[in-house]
């Protein structure tokens, strides 16, 4: 079987596996846990064959859905596996230009919006110092 991953030096490959219509993301021997487990999160499936040496992991797009929605949550996937720190290859008859933008777009909503939210001082909490007060 050839890994695409492997042969290329990536971490992962996204394209149309010959011969089908089925969107394949092959990722390297030897591949983080962390790696598939994020591809599972993110809407791809875990495929696993034996090969009498490392064991052949791949995901595949679920085929229960139209083409392009294939597409469109494999194009969504690359911005999150970048941000991961992996590096990811996509074949332009899989990639979907406006859904990775949307989806780059998304990411960097979620990550501006911790900060741009200051938490507001409790109530109870004066936002000057309270005068001291004397007893007779």
């Amino acid at each position: 079987m050839a890994n695409l991953a492997d042969e290329y030096g990536t971490d992962v490959e996204i394209c149309i596996k010959a011969l089908t219509t089925t969107i394949h993301a092959d990722t390297s021997t030897g591949a983080p846990a962390q790696l598939h487990d994020l591809l599972e999160q993110l809407g791809l499936e875990r495929h696993e064959y034996p090969t009498g040496g490392p064991l052949y992991i791949w995901h595949t797009v679920p085929e229960h859905l139209g083409a392009d929605e294939q597409k469109r949550l494999a194009s969504r996937a690359i911005p999150a596996l970048l941000v991961a720190g992996y590096e990811v290859n996509c074949t332009p008859d899989v990639f979907d230009e406006a859904t990775y933008r949307q989806a780059v777009h998304d990411i960097r909503t979620r990550a501006a919006r911790p900060a741009a939210q200051q938490p507001a001082p409790p109530a109870s909490s004066p936002s000057r110092p309270a005068p001291a007060r004397h007893t007779p």
